[in-house]
């Protein structure tokens, strides 16, 4: 038999290959080779990690075109809104109106409390009637273009309403910070910047407030004919139930009050002049807690049904605030249900 040779050596000699390399793979390989394997992801992982971080991407890319469109829209309403908001008409009738209560209640006393609380009603009344039956247009005169802007996808409902908000708080709450701020000074109400920056808040929380029920009333009904109508009869209820013109509103009227803006408004204005009225009365002689008299007790229980309310004050700011932001959701609501 013929011995074979492979480069000077026999085969006898020549070491196995396979057998060389199988050694070495199960000694130096196999436990890397198995630990990149326990580490590494699954198949399903890594299809988990693929899809999560798409998601990411198409939330932040959603975001990003989200903002983009607030911005734009934004920009857009500032710029058709700001003459129409300081319109020279609408300027005139808000100095116009300060100057005249400010004039028609130049330096009230404190001790005028009748006159005063006249002051207060009025400027409910105003701030409350102007802001919703001015918000109550806005949709509708925009459903045209705000249809054929939406049905073309140029824009999201929310970007466009959420720009609306934004717009309104940076716009319509201007004139009735410089009626205050006239007004205030003119009669002489209780001084002092706390008094003042209170006053202020709860009139421009109002205002807000009252422009929403404009905004969901305008949204609902998209015909601003009937929605100003509707508006104005609300407003008229309102401030009928206002706590004013009638102390003792009849029983089945009564729920009338608590749904009343006005009644809000007015309330809080009468507590920051007056606080709870303990000292007021004791100067017209009336003891405040058990309603005996010095003076005459009509005159007394009379007074103390004008300034002591029947709900707290965190509780009319509550409610305002809840009015604000709800009025607004109904309004958002509603314009979803627009057909397209």
């Amino acid at each position: 038999m013929g011995v074979c040779q492979i480069d000077g050596a026999t085969e006898r000699e020549k070491p196995n290959v396979r057998q060389t390399l199988a050694v070495a793979y199960d000694t130096l390989l196999a436990p890397n080779v198995k630990t990149c394997i326990d580490a590494s992801p699954s198949p399903r992982d890594n299809a988990r990690f693929v899809k999560t971080r798409e998601n990411s991407r198409g939330i932040t890319s959603g975001l990003t075109t989200w903002f983009s469109q607030l911005c734009i829209l934004l920009h857009r309403l500032i710029k058709e809104r700001r003459h129409e908001s300081f319109d020279a008409l609408r300027v005139f009738q808000v100095v116009a109106a300060s100057l005249l209560s400010g004039l028609m209640w130049w330096h009230s006393d404190y001790r005028d409390v009748h006159d005063r609380l006249g002051l207060l009603f009025f400027i409910s009344i105003f701030w409350g009637v102007l802001p919703s039956f001015n918000a109550v247009f806005t949709f509708p005169q925009e459903r045209a273009i705000f249809s054929r802007e939406r049905a073309s996808g140029m824009y999201t409902l929310s970007s466009y309403f959420m720009a609306h908000v934004l717009g309104s708080l940076s716009m319509e709450l201007v004139l009735p910070a410089a009626f205050l701020t006239l007004t205030y000074w003119m009669v002489g109400l209780r001084p002092g910047l706390v008094p003042f920056l209170l006053t202020l808040s709860v009139l421009l929380l109002y205002v807000l407030a009252s422009q929403g029920i404009g905004l969901a009333l305008g949204a609902a009904i998209m015909d601003a004919k009937k929605a100003s109508t509707i508006v104005t009869v609300t407003m008229l209820a309102f401030v009928l139930t206002g706590g004013y013109y009638v102390s003792k509103v009849p029983s089945g009227m009564v729920w009338l009050k608590y749904v009343s803006t006005t009644y809000y408004c007015y309330r809080l204005l009468i507590a920051i002049q007056y606080g709870n009225g303990e000292e007021i009365m004791v100067m017209f002689g009336c003891d405040p807690k058990k309603t005996q008299v010095v003076a005459t007790t009509d005159r007394c229980r009379s007074m103390e049904e004008e300034l002591v309310g029947d709900i707290g004050l965190w509780t009319s700011v509550s409610v305002l605030f809840f009015m604000f932001v709800g009025y607004r959701v109904l309004a958002y609501l509603a314009l979803r249900r627009i057909k397209l």
